[in-house]
């Protein structure tokens, strides 16, 4: 037999598990677990133990390199994502991972894909949110301000061109405008941005949807920009940068982008391919945001309407919104003390808000979040709605005691107390414990 036949014969026996499956059969299984149980159940487990993992390692393999997510870019941008990926979660390594990062970008720049696509901006939105994860806040604002940058000038430039008379009924550009030297600035030819975010590897060849008009393009960005505004105020606003005035621009911004769209689609209409513009439960979430910033800063009539508003576009049979009802609680027992906030009098004058007109607002806030936690019910209710009963409970007793109503004040402490402590809930339990203390301190005090 000539030597390779001999030497493939060889490699088909040394590959062979018939040997194994001999030995595990029948009769010979039963006498090699009669000479060594334990050896027979630990070679059992760890057989098992390396087919579950093999079987899992194909299983995310397939699940995650090969998803959607890397696919819909051609091949050598998806391979420098897969390394930027893997450096960033499971073998971390910042200065790799920032390098297949920007290689990634260069590469969708070098191929034209289109920069405000969802899969472009995609990259710098998961480049932002990696920096944030590795304490990078710095750099990861540096990010989302490029791409606000970016996605303004885009707008401003394509609502020039609308007014200037080079954009269609349709959407489409006509003539020679602003917007189409600043896209072939950007990408070469304009007529290829439609196309190039659809652009997907040549080995798996898909339909490519109908390209979307100027006025779609704009709402999808101008959205995506509200959210990276937002983004922008919670990363300003924290701890790691501390920035409350530039925090407070950007949800500022994000707020009256929203409403100022919102007015010009009721006052123009919507544009042919516009598209629906923010939900309900994002709008919310923009003015909720803002809402925040101010609670933060103690200037809680700026707060308050902004909380109703973002109530009014919350479901009803919602958790969330008992939270939305949950009016910050302070103790102004000097004059001094009271919010800097001023209201209109009957004679134009304004006017300091008194302190039982205070104390009044945060128990009629308190006794709404109450109210709206308790009422949702079923597969609705949630932790959060138990969570907010808890700190409106403690809302409740504060406001008590500010009334001097100490007997009142103890029983929503202990009624927020026992709820906290069975849903194991530490913030109310502390809360609750500390009123407790308080008011019975009051109460000790000789009159």
């Amino acid at each position: 037999m000539p030597s390779t036949k001999l030497l493939l014969r060889a490699l088909r026996q040394s590959f062979s598990f018939r040997p194994l499956l001999d030995a595990i059969r029948g009769q010979s299984l039963r006498s090699l677990y009669q000479q060594s149980p334990e050896e027979v159940v630990l070679a059992i487990i760890i057989l098992i133990a390396v087919g579950c993992t093999c079987a899992y390692t194909i299983y995310a393999y397939f699940h995650y390199f090969q998803s959607e997510q890397f696919t819909r870019f051609p091949p050598e941008i998806a391979k420098s994502l897969r390394r930027a990926l893997y450096y960033s979660n499971y073998s971390p390594d910042p200065k790799e991972a920032l390098k297949y990062y920007r290689r990634a970008l260069e590469q969708c720049a070098a191929a034209k894909l289109d920069p405000f696509s969802d899969e472009v901006m995609g990259i710098r939105i998961q480049l932002a949110a990696w920096l944030e994860k590795i304490g990078n806040f710095r750099n990861s604002i540096e990010v989302l301000e490029g791409i606000l940058r970016d996605i303004n000038k885009w707008v401003q430039v394509m609502e020039q061109s609308v007014r200037d008379g080079h954009v269609d009924k349709s959407g489409r550009l006509v003539g020679d405008s602003a917007l189409k030297a600043h896209e072939t600035m950007q990408n070469g030819n304009p007529e290829d941005v439609e196309k190039s975010g659809d652009k997907t590897s040549e080995e798996e060849p898909r339909n490519v949807p109908e390209p979307e008009n100027l006025w779609a393009r704009r709402t999808r960005i101008l959205g995506k920009s509200i959210g990276i505004s937002v983004k922008l105020g919670e990363l300003y606003a924290d701890e790691h940068v501390l920035q409350s005035d530039l925090a407070g621009e950007r949800l500022v911004w994000a707020v009256e982008t929203v409403l100022k769209e919102l007015h010009r689609r009721q006052v123009e209409g919507v544009k042919e391919g516009e598209g629906d513009w923010m939900s309900p439960e994002q709008i919310g979430g923009a003015l909720e945001a803002l809402g925040n910033h101010y609670e933060s800063k103690s200037q809680h009539y700026l707060a308050a309407p902004l909380y109703l508003q973002a109530l009014s576009l919350s479901p009803r049979n919602s958790c969330h919104a008992a939270v939305l009802t949950q009016q910050p609680v302070q103790s102004p027992l000097e004059p001094s003390q009271l919010p800097v906030a001023r209201i209109s009098g009957q004679d134009g004058v304004s006017q300091q808000p008194t302190r039982s007109a205070l104390v009044a607002s945060a128990r009629s806030w308190a006794s709404q979040a109450l109210a709206t936690a308790q009422k949702v019910t079923g597969e609705d209710r949630t932790e959060e709605c138990d969570e907010a009963c808890a700190v409106a409970l403690c809302n409740l007793g504060d406001l008590a005691a500010m009334a001097g109503d100490n007997e009142e004040a103890k029983r929503k402490f202990k009624e927020s107390l026992e709820l906290s402590k069975r849903i194991a809930f530490l913030p109310g339990t502390r809360q609750a414990q500390e009123g407790l203390k308080r008011v019975s301190e009051t109460s000790s005090k000789p009159s």
